[in-house]
């Protein structure tokens, strides 16, 4: 009875100093996160992720088919617009992911509380997004557009579509904000059903609104808002569902703290993802000065590489929030098993990638209906970029491990030196004594010098971040 009543003491010491027993019941009763296989957990958080990017891709591509079919000034005006929602994206994205970090990180701690201000601080900067993008909708955009064209009707269509666009976007911005808060509690799949419900839904009521009811244009804005409120709504229902994390619109309230770690991570990947808008304007204006039908050949390729490069950036975001909770969990090893089973997945579809592309380039620009020059100047191109697939596999992954860490100025340098410090200033280099093959060669460079870049940070980040955590069974 002694030893009993000796060993039962003990037994509470240990509950009050180390709470072993709750870890152990709130691993397995309340986020996956902490204790699931690491491969069937990459699998389910980010299968449904990429499988969302390639629905948004296609989506991309099938309604730029639509609008062509109903006016080519239809198609310019849409063309004008994208970098004003490549900018909304970036904004949107940047800080959902700067909140999935600080979220999984505080879920990993075990810090609800903390965690709950997290998730309702993120749904206010959403809203705050929202407001900004919707007053620069009503009185900025004609000024945006005139910039780049004094064709009246050109002008006309562009303000129309991306007024409607702006002002409606409201459930664009809280979409995905709603959609990281699930993929945070580790509920990925139905974070995929509210963005493939979107896409769904565009799609389906783009010819409707275009064609049917002849609005052009207008029709394609509505399609676009009316996608993104079925997402928001599909999100709400599940998040709503989710018995870790309560969202009431009571706590959507600004906390300046939380928000400045959100923006520590955010801040870089908004710049990170409003690269591609500066990238793609200088290269196609690198390319013009060769020929037109270069400019055609690299939007082609450009349309073909996201269905190559989502399924990677689905396992970027879907390992983030993994790293990020077994970060504040203090779990090592389950972080370093998930980077490199993430590494092994993410190189094997490079791989598929780089052969396809390869192989059957013919095939690929056929999709496109490509003449005979845009055939001759674009096997060659996508021949030579694919071999920068490999490498880009390898920082994209590295990059998740920064995010996780809350090491986000890392991952915008490395987006910097891909995208823009390297490869611009090697394409404009190697185009005067190699044409096009120096343009298209400059993929490479830009690649493997950002891999170099990635390695050295990574080195710095796991001494400084990740090694000295308490390394425990996973």
């Amino acid at each position: 009875m002694c030893i009993f009543h000796g060993n039962k003491i003990a037994l509470l010491t240990i509950y009050k100093q180390y709470r072993l027993i709750p870890c152990m019941t709130e691993n397995k009763q309340a986020n996956p996160l902490g204790y699931a296989p690491i491969n069937k957990l990459i699998v389910k958080m980010s299968v449904p992720l990429m499988l969302s990017m390639l629905i948004q891709a296609l989506y991309n591509v099938v309604d730029s088919i639509f609008v062509s079919h109903y006016s080519e000034v239809a198609l310019t005006a849409v063309s004008l617009a994208y970098p004003v929602q490549a900018l909304m994206i970036s904004v949107a994205v940047g800080t959902a992911v700067g909140m999935l970090s600080l979220l999984s990180r505080r879920l990993g701690e075990k810090r609800f509380e903390e965690a709950k201000t997290v998730a309702h601080t993120g749904l206010f900067l959403a809203l705050i997004s929202y407001l900004v993008f919707a007053v620069l909708g009503i009185v900025g955009v004609q000024f945006f557009f005139k910039l780049f064209t004094d064709d009246e009707q050109l002008i006309a269509q562009s303000i129309i579509y991306i007024r409607i666009c702006m002002i409606g976007s409201f459930g664009f911005f809280l979409g995905v904000m709603f959609e990281r808060v699930m993929q945070a509690t580790g509920d990925a799949f139905h974070s995929m059903l509210s963005q493939g419900a979107g896409a769904i839904c565009n799609i389906i009521l783009d010819p409707i609104f275009i064609f049917v009811l002849d609005m052009g244009v207008a029709g394609a804005a509505i399609a676009t808002v009316l996608g993104q409120i079925m997402g928001l709504l599909v999100a709400v229902y599940y998040t709503k569902k989710n018995k870790e994390l309560e969202i009431h619109i009571r706590l959507i309230k600004p906390n300046w703290k939380v928000s400045k770690e959100i923006y520590q991570v955010g801040l870089p990947g908004i710049v990170m993802q409003a690269l591609g808008s500066v990238f793609v304007s200088v290269l196609n204006g690198l390319l013009i000065v060769f020929t037109p039908v270069a400019v055609s050949v690299f939007g082609i390729y450009f349309k073909l590489q996201s269905f190559v490069f989502m399924p990677v950036f689905g396992i970027n975001n879907g390992i983030t929030s993994i790293m990020a909770y077994n970060y504040g969990a203090r779990n090592k090893k389950r972080m370093m098993t998930t980077l490199s089973h993430a590494l092994i997945i993410s190189l094997f579809i490079m791989a598929l990638g780089t052969t396809l592309f390869i192989c059957a380039p013919n095939f690929l620009l056929g999709m496109f209906n490509a003449s005979e020059e845009m055939m001759v100047l674009g096997i060659p191109a996508l021949r030579i970029i694919a071999i920068s697939f490999l490498p880009a596999a390898v920082s994209i992954v590295l990059i998740s491990s920064f995010q996780a860490t809350g090491f986000g100025l890392a991952a915008m340098f490395i987006s910097l030196i891909r995208q823009i410090i390297v490869l611009l200033p090697c394409a404009y280099i190697l185009s005067k004594p190699f044409g096009l093959t120096g343009i298209w060669s400059s993929f490479i460079i830009a690649e493997i010098v950002g891999l170099t870049t990635a390695l050295i940070f990574y080195a710095y980040n796991y001494k400084k971040r990740i090694k000295p955590l308490d390394s425990i069974k996973g």
